[in-house]
């Protein structure tokens, strides 16, 4: 059972991201033996007969891949940008991001992580 309780704490630092019905969390936790990896997870609202629960989907990323990763991820959407979609103005949605960030957020949740 102290071993749940470790391991719960072990979360280190939060990013929340809200996109419509689905919100993304990206998560730094630890090992215990005092690693990190990257959590992220893809949380959707769904409805049933007695409420509402939560499906999630969640990928774990270790320190190994962080680069292969990234370059992945950039890689694809930047074909998506230029070759599949590139009548579309990208540039609208970081406007609307922008806008939402303009919002004060609660960030007394969250612990500033330096990798340096």
């Amino acid at each position: 059972m102290e071993d749940n309780k470790e391991h719960d704490k072990a979360e280190i630092y939060s990013k929340r991201v809200r996109a419509g019905k689905r919100t993304y969390f990206f998560d730094i936790k630890s090992t215990r033996s005092n690693d990190f990896y990257l959590t992220i997870t893809e949380s959707k609202r769904k409805f049933k007969d007695d409420g509402f629960f939560y499906e999630k989907h969640k990928i774990f990323l270790y320190k190994e891949d962080f680069g292969k990763f990234l370059e992945a991820l950039n890689e694809t959407v930047a074909h998506l940008k230029t070759e599949l979609m590139p009548e579309v103005d990208f540039s609208k949605f970081d406007d609307e991001e922008s806008e939402r960030a303009e919002t004060p957020v609660d960030t007394s949740e969250s612990t500033d992580l330096s990798w340096d």
